[in-house]
């Protein structure tokens, strides 16, 4: 394939995600976590891979 093609198509998959995840769950900002907790007190939770087990 040449870059004709596949560019726009590589294009409308990203779309279609990001379509897909919007419909899915719509972004609430008032419950979304803030982007950085510095001295927020909130914890980290969830997959972090560098946290230490308690």
């Amino acid at each position: 394939m040449t870059r004709r093609v596949t560019a726009p198509l590589a294009l409308a998959l990203v779309a279609a995600v990001v379509l897909l995840d919007l419909r899915a769950a719509p972004p609430n900002p008032w419950v979304a976590p803030p982007m950085l907790a510095l001295g927020s007190g909130v914890t980290a939770s969830g997959g972090f891979c560098g946290a230490l087990p308690n």
